[in-house]
């Protein structure tokens, strides 16, 4: 190409022709390049989806296994913290002299025992205070009987003695 005028009229012709071509032409054909444009972006989208769905599916898998492990692992140091504090509260509980449930539930059994106790005690005593007043009575009644007899009928003693009135 040469620099002179006319040459370069020439140019700026012939592009401005190959760019009113061009346009022309997407403007006939654009339509169907949108098109084909369209369904390659859908095939991508689709082919995107897909793979984040893959990569999404295996890292929550993942997610969840470690999340497992890590609870766990919690679990274990939180039984671990736990059986301590009660090993420990129990050591202070014994240096402060305070009765542990198995003292608690000894000393349960052994008033029971002794409730059993006094109440078989109660009952005997219950059933000899009965026998020594059925005895009073029984004592009573045999005394009045014989006074009462002595004083209404004649005995060999005294033939003589007859009722007062």
């Amino acid at each position: 190409m040469s620099h002179n005028p006319e040459s370069l009229k020439d140019a700026a012709q012939d592009i401005w022709l190959a760019g009113l071509a061009a346009f022309t032409k997407a403007q006939r054909e654009g339509g169907k390049v949108f098109e084909a444009m369209v369904k390659e972006g859908q095939a991508i989208q689709q082919a995107t989806k897909t793979s984040t769905e893959a990569a999404l599916h295996e890292t929550t898998q993942k997610m969840a296994a470690m999340a497992h492990e890590v609870g766990t692992r919690a679990t274990g140091q939180w039984d671990k913290l736990e059986s301590i504090f009660e090993e420990r509260v129990a050591r202070a509980l014994v240096r402060l002299d305070i009765p542990t449930l198995a003292d608690v539930n000894e000393l349960k059994r052994q008033v029971a025992a002794l409730e059993a106790q006094v109440a078989e005690h109660a009952a005997q005593k219950e059933a000899r205070s009965q026998l020594t007043a059925a005895e009073k009575l029984k004592a009573k009644t045999t005394t009045s009987a014989r006074k009462g007899a002595s004083q209404f009928h004649p005995t060999p003693d005294n033939p003589a003695k007859t009722r007062k009135r």
